[in-house]
């Protein structure tokens, strides 16, 4: 394994001279809420929204973009406000 020392050149590190984590480290590594353990990352929702491919015309896609970030948001809101204006 190489490191970059002082003069930013790479030095070969031994990878044996690592040192081990103890059993203090798992300790602690995992995240208790009581009993129950804290899952990292994304919580999953009940309904998740599903990837598809549309095809819209060029102008439609810039006027959501030019609203700035979101836009993929507020079109899937507008399909959905036009679905219950029209049934």
């Amino acid at each position: 394994m190489k490191k970059k020392n002082e003069n930013g050149k790479p030095e070969w590190v031994d990878p044996d001279e690592i040192p081990e984590l103890g059993d203090d480290f798992f300790l602690h590594a995992d995240v208790w809420n009581g009993d129950k353990l804290v899952k990292r990352g994304r919580p999953r929702v009940e309904n998740p929204k599903k990837q598809v491919t549309l095809r819209l015309d060029a102008d439609i896609i810039d006027a959501f973009k030019s609203q700035g970030s979101g836009w993929q948001t507020r079109m899937n809101e507008a399909l959905r406000q036009a679905i219950n204006h029209h049934g």
